[in-house]
């Protein structure tokens, strides 16, 4: 039975879909010819921005493959095109699919902001590096409060003039309806970029 995927993420920019796939060890170079194949076929796509694969062990037979898009539509074309259905039908005896999960969380702001061309390193039989681990959850915090902080107190000042009678849960109710978005397309994605060095400092 085929894993259930996880929806899509809610928010715009760069899509990384990850999938564990269990081959059994006489169908290694199989799968990898077939991964390839799929490799090559996405990069007719627009919105491709790499793939690979991620081994835990020499030994395991469990596979993480990566594959990542531009954007929500983008990937929605690729998943949706009678191209990827029949890559998929011709690995049906070769793979098991076990988890398809897309990026989704807050950790998504904190994505590296250049690609790995690691679809090269597919075709030539290499094993992709695993993407690097998000900020730890102390640095999120303090960029998000960065982030979070002025933009409330600006619309604090704004909306005061006319909502100074209003019920408290209305004039939160009006700042977080407008906040949300700039936060998440606007402030949030230019300050992680700005805060980017020191996020990914070790």
């Amino acid at each position: 039975m085929s894993p259930t995927p996880a929806p899509t993420p809610s928010t715009s920019g760069p899509v990384t879909v990850a999938i564990t796939r269990r081959v059994s060890p006489e169908d290694e170079l199989l799968m990898r010819a077939w991964a390839d194949a799929g490799t090559q076929m996405a990069n007719h796509f627009p919105g491709f921005l790499g793939s690979g694969w991620v081994r835990p062990s020499t030994g395991s037979h469990e596979w993480h493959m990566l594959y990542r898009f531009d954007s929500r539509e983008s990937l929605k074309v690729w998943e949706e095109s009678t191209e990827r259905t029949r890559w998929l039908s011709a690995g049906v005896n070769l793979v098991q699919d076990t988890r398809i999960e897309h990026r989704t969380g807050i950790e998504g702001w904190f994505d590296e902001p250049e690609e790995r061309a690691v679809d090269d390193m597919l075709s030539r039989g290499a094993e992709a590096p695993a993407p690097p681990p998000a900020p730890p959850r102390w640095k999120q915090m303090c960029v998000i409060w960065l982030a979070f902080f002025p933009t409330s107190l600006a619309l604090s000042y704004l909306f005061a003039p006319f909502t100074g009678d209003w019920p408290g849960w209305a004039r939160v109710l009006l700042s977080t309806v407008v906040a949300t978005p700039l936060m998440t397309y606007l402030i949030l994605p230019r300050v992680t970029k700005l805060f980017h060095p020191w996020l990914m400092r070790t």
